[in-house]
């Protein structure tokens, strides 16, 4: 599997403005003009209800992919997991370090610390997007995680399943460069999902926000590492 080309423009402005500042307005925009709006004022905050009733549901050590400023690592460390966030901006990273928890600086398609081994992985605030291509990074999750491992992912709240090539977008007119990005319903999901190895373990939605379970298929029968016997090394 070729690995898509890392995303630049995440490192970049006006993304990286919006996270030092800790808020928006922030889109991703489409060559036809189409915006979609990023949260960035959420992304920053502590995680809410919606963000709890999916790290309520991870199993062991946890990967957050595509962490942002990190708010998910940070409440899954208070939660007693081993958890890491990875993610291309440098200023995602640094922003999740000063709140006191572990990232990375790295593409999920580089090499990862622990490949094969953590119980869940994360892909949520429509990271599911990443690399424009929602099969291959499904089955790069895959990769990642252990035999019987879980991945929770956060679909559109629309039917969609669209790959397309977009900027990050300031509205006042700064953007980046464009790069592909795909937006996919909880259908889409599902059935990119089956091709990449998972298989259906839940879904939920909560405060508008949609949300998807998924375990490796072929794997009963494996236990979480608990957080309190897990080594004293992230996997």
């Amino acid at each position: 599997m070729s690995a898509p080309v890392r995303p630049r423009c995440w490192q970049a402005d006006p993304y990286t403005d919006a996270l030092r500042t800790g808020r928006g307005p922030l889109f991703l925009r489409r060559a036809d003009g189409w915006m979609l709006p990023l949260d960035v004022e959420r992304w920053c905050a502590v995680a809410d209800r919606a963000d709890m009733s999916v790290l309520a549901r991870c199993e062991g050590t946890v990967l957050d992919i595509g962490c942002g400023p990190g708010r998910l690592v940070a409440a899954l460390s208070e939660l007693g997991h081993r958890a890491l966030g990875v993610d291309v901006s440098r200023a995602a990273v640094a922003r999740t370090e000063r709140a006191g928890a572990p990232a990375l600086c790295r593409s999920v398609f580089d090499r990862l610390p622990g490949e094969g081994r953590w119980d869940t992985a994360l892909l949520i605030d429509g990271n599911i997007g990443i690399g424009g291509d929602p099969r291959a990074l499904l089955a790069r999750a895959a990769q990642l995680t252990a035999p019987c491992g879980l991945l929770l992912a956060e679909a559109d709240p629309v039917d969609v399943d669209e790959s397309v090539r977009v900027r990050v977008d300031d509205g006042r007119g700064g953007a980046g460069a464009d790069f592909p990005w795909a937006r996919v319903g909880v259908r889409a999901l599902l059935a990119h999902a089956r091709a990449a190895g998972w298989a259906a373990a839940g879904q939920w939605q909560e405060q508008g926000r949609s949300f998807v379970g998924l375990r490796r298929t072929g794997t009963v029968g494996h236990q979480a590492h608990s957080a309190t016997t897990a080594p004293g090394r992230l996997p």
